[in-house]
């Protein structure tokens, strides 16, 4: 038997008005996924903890049968490794956002407005030359991702995702220690906050960008601190080998430390125009040399944050048609039987343009297993799943049979 997760990142929600009081998985056009949900096994997924935030970080790895307390050392740390970063024991990692802050001093978005990868280059290069010192430095990723590391930082330091708090004022938001031994670390990292503004609010770039009625990058913001994580790779653990295929520098970090072969698929954006058709086919074709192809999509997670509903419909139709539809008529041909399964990591509700931390949707198709009466794949369908609700390494031991 070999696996494929199609991970939708986000794409729960809670009932909205604007769709007839369904949520986007209810309204949404999905054939092809729900055939296959006729043909599976559902149930809710627990994936974060009460008492840990609801990050895509923390989501995925539990997805991947991690135990999140033991091994989450903070977003960074994992982009940090995709990034092909080296870190020292000492070195304190962050995920660096370029944000747009409004005319009021409120954080407009978590994003600049979905800035270019060049563009959001030439900044953060900019950054490098104008705030060169011994302790840190800026590393460039992609589109508004990017990384800070600290040497000697401390983590006793409370940061905020800039995704958390849209419409917030940014001083009411920025960095906090926990106690004397991140004084600081939150010092530096609010002083360079302070001094990006001061430099990037007339960057070239960004006159240009507001010129043509987009966001400035007019700010870095960062968050989800941590040292170098102690991971087991997911063939230690479950005894087999994986690929991921994603957009996210993240998701290519938790790769990393799990042992998975990295696959970069041109076109991918992360956003709603990203190359469907290229991951759906390069996922079949890891398959070859692969136990497990963990096929990571962004785009419904995106749509809500900005809080677009109509868009993160559209975002899931174009999963059925374009992804699922493809891999369930290619793996259906191959010699030997492939599991797969389909959920997100957490809920993003456009209501919210945040995370949650309620039980996602699964289904798990395994050829040759009876279904149960489940029908359609959304958040309540699957409530009356055989499964019921999974927590902790439950969902993959029980993708691997």
């Amino acid at each position: 038997m070999k696996y494929i997760i199609i991970l939708a990142d986000g794409c729960s929600d809670y009932p909205i008005e604007k769709l007839g009081n369904k949520t986007p998985l209810m309204a949404a056009n999905t054939p092809h996924i729900d055939t296959l949900c006729a043909k599976s096994r559902c149930g809710l997924l627990k994936t974060v903890p009460d008492d840990m935030p609801p990050g895509s970080e923390i989501a995925n790895m539990a997805v991947l049968g991690y135990d999140v307390k033991e091994v989450y050392q903070g977003r960074g740390v994992l982009e940090a490794a995709s990034m092909g970063v080296e870190l020292k024991p000492d070195d304190l990692a962050m995920r660096c956002n370029l944000v747009c802050i409004d005319e009021e001093d409120k954080i407009k978005n978590h994003s600049a407005g979905h800035i270019s990868t060049e563009e959001a280059h030439e900044l953060i290069d900019f950054l490098n030359r104008k705030l060169e010192g011994n302790r840190s430095r800026f590393h460039p990723g992609v589109s508004y991702r990017h990384l800070f590391v600290v040497n000697g930082g401390s983590d006793q330091i409370v940061c905020t995702p800039p995704h958390d708090v849209p419409g917030t004022p940014f001083k009411h938001v920025m960095v906090k220690s926990r106690n004397l031994e991140g004084d600081a670390t939150a010092e530096l990292l609010n002083d360079t906050i302070l001094q990006s503004q001061a430099l990037l609010g007339d960057h070239p770039v960004n006159r240009k960008r507001v010129s043509e009625g987009k966001d400035p990058a007019n700010s870095v913001w960062f968050w989800s601190p941590g040292y170098r994580p102690k991971m087991k790779t997911f063939k230690e653990l479950y005894g087999k080998q994986g690929a991921v295929i994603s957009a996210v520098d993240l998701i290519y970090g938790i790769g990393a430390y799990a042992g998975f072969n990295a696959i970069k698929v041109p076109g991918s954006t992360g956003l709603y125009d990203t190359n469907y058709e290229g991951k759906a086919q390069a996922a079949v074709e890891a398959l070859k040399d692969n136990d497990l192809v963990y096929l990571h999509i962004e785009a419904s997670d995106e749509a809500g944050h900005e809080g677009d509903a109509d868009l993160k419909v559209r975002t899931l139709e174009y999963l059925d048609q374009r992804v699922v539809k493809y891999i369930a008529e290619e793996t259906a041909k191959m010699d030997e039987p492939v599991a797969i399964a389909i959920l997100p990591d957490h809920p993003t509700p456009c209501e919210l343009r945040t995370h949650t931390h309620d039980p996602v949707p699964f289904m798990i198709y395994r050829p040759g297993v009876k279904g149960d009466a489940v029908s359609e794949y959304n958040e309540d369908a699957v409530a009356n799943g055989s499964y019921g609700l999974l927590v902790g390494d439950e969902f993959i031991r029980h993708l691997l049979g």
